[in-house]
């Protein structure tokens, strides 16, 4: 009887364990509160990717650039000056 509660008891605890794997397996495809992986996006003046959602946005000329920080995006802006 004792073997059998050790049995039951331990099936539990497997159980629990496993069950505990999937729900963190879950967890970590879905970001909480985005939903959906973010697009990655290239700086124009550094040539470096980063998150389109995080990036610094630029519309020159009816095109949207996306830029890593603030001064990416001014140096951007003096390299267009210099070509017009």
């Amino acid at each position: 009887m004792v073997k059998f509660l050790v049995l039951i008891f331990l099936g539990f605890l497997i159980y629990r364990a496993a069950r505990r794997y999937m729900t963190l397996g879950q967890k970590a495809e879905q970001s909480p509160g985005e939903g959906s992986v973010d697009e990655m996006v290239q700086d124009p003046s550094c040539m470096t990717y980063i998150p389109r959602r995080s990036a610094q946005r630029k519309v020159v000329g009816g095109k949207e650039f996306f830029f890593c920080s603030k001064e990416c995006v001014e140096k951007f802006e003096k390299e267009m000056r210099a070509q017009q």
